[in-house]
């Protein structure tokens, strides 16, 4: 099978997968709904309900879940909450939830390193995680939305793999450890980390000299797998460093040591914390056999369109692929590059740099990429194939189109205008 025809079915995979309009407004309801439940416990009083992770990054798929933080007012500082006191604030937001109901399969879990509580909205049936002053996944999720404005290419593979690889090494484009940079005054440090990223940003961009990547979508797949199907036998001896974009010695780094884990993979944002950590041996040799065997599949000469269908694609979903545009909401899909959503919160609302996403430079560098240090994407190979894809799927020219609110309660969901 050649790259083109790859390509070609990654689009229709991608096609099914990404979110569709009703998509975002459903989770932004939820949103509103989840808001109209914190406001009736007395002890969350003046406490603000936003959302994270990939909603927030526009890196989730139609059935991806959806995590929300609630974060309590502190004046204007970044509030500290002990372990017990969040446990006790989310065991209050679940008697009020199975109080006023529109959910169910409710779960606490106290005792996880960062407490949440799990439920299921009546609302189509997502799946929520909720938790209490998640400052770190909400500013994680803003870093992720930055980097997937980079190049278009990062979501994709993201939506394929359901794994966030690092382009290019974070060091490039933010020099320090976000979680020690999260103290002080809220919106003073988030005006400084967003001026210091389009500091690095823009230095990065202007960068001449870098070698830029042109691989097309279906390499970077196909390398993916292909640098990680010998993890169990690398995680033995070496780390993954996504902040230099290499694999690392765990013995000459101190900070890794001891070696716990089967696994090591360092939070990029939350430095030396392992976010691998709950990978156990087991896990290791599945996740290694199945990155050889997708590799070893993808590269045989005989697949076809089925074969590759049912390499990458759950069963269930697989079916839809079969007769895509009998599914009249597929024309209802949302581009995902050109989506920028904004929540009018009242008390703080989630916002992204002015600027950094919409201007015509940014979106000429939408696909370059350091290809040095990369731990997941490719090298430079023959641009050919991305310049067929693009032919293909029109969606992601860097050509934006107007925006125009849904207004949802109280809270304005952004999207592009329907052509």
């Amino acid at each position: 099978m050649s790259a083109y025809d790859m390509d070609v079915i990654l689009g229709e995979v991608l096609t099914l997968i990404r979110p569709l309009r009703n998509d975002w407004i459903v989770r932004a309801q939820i949103i509103g709904e989840l808001r109209s439940v914190v406001e009736s416990v007395e002890s969350l009083r003046g406490a603000s309900v936003e959302p994270f992770g990939s909603f927030v990054s526009n890196l989730f798929t139609r059935w991806a879940d959806l995590d929300i933080s609630i974060e309590l007012p502190n004046g204007s500082h970044i509030s500290s909450l002990g372990k017990k006191r969040k446990q006790a604030l989310l065991g209050d937001v679940l008697k009020a939830l199975t109080r006023q109901g529109g959910c169910h399969k409710l779960r606490f879990i106290p005792n996880a390193r960062v407490p949440i509580l799990k439920f299921e909205s009546n609302n189509q049936n997502i799946a929520c995680d909720v938790s209490i002053n998640n400052l770190v996944g909400l500013m994680k999720s803003k870093f992720l939305y930055w980097i997937n404005e980079i190049d278009g290419r990062f979501r994709d593979i993201v939506l394929l793999t359901c794994v966030p690889p690092i382009l290019p090494p974070l060091k490039e484009i933010y020099p320090g450890n976000l979680f020690d940079d999260l103290t002080g005054v809220r919106s003073d440090v988030e005006k400084q980390i967003e001026e210091t990223w389009a500091s690095y940003m823009d230095s990065f961009r202007s960068n001449r000299f870098r070698r830029v990547n042109k691989s097309s979508l279906s390499d970077l797949l196909i390398l993916f797998f292909q640098k990680f199907s010998d993890i169990k036998t690398r995680a033995l001896k070496q780390g993954v460093c996504p902040y230099t974009g290499r694999w690392e010695d765990i013995a000459t780094n101190m900070r890794w040591l001891p070696r716990t884990y089967a696994l090591f993979i360092e939070d990029p944002f939350q430095q030396p914390d392992n976010a691998a950590r709950s990978v156990s041996s087991g896990q290791l040799t599945r996740m290694s056999d199945a990155f050889d065997w997708t590799h070893h599949m993808l590269t045989s000469a005989n697949q076809n369109k089925s074969s590759i269908m049912n390499i990458l694609v759950r069963p269930q979903i697989s079916i839809f692929l079969r007769t895509p545009y009998r599914n009249p909401s597929i024309n209802n899909q949302v581009d995902g590059s050109t989506h920028l959503m904004s929540y009018h919160q009242e008390h703080r609302p989630l916002t992204f740099p002015p600027g950094q996403n919409h201007n015509h430079r940014s979106q000429q560098n939408r696909h370059e990429k350091h290809p040095n240090n990369s731990t997941t994407l490719a090298q430079n190979h023959n641009h050919r194939s991305q310049q067929n894809r693009h032919e293909k799927h029109p969606n992601n020219s860097t050509t934006r189109r107007p925006v125009q609110a849904i207004q949802i309660q109280n809270q304005q969901l952004w999207r592009p205008r329907s052509d």
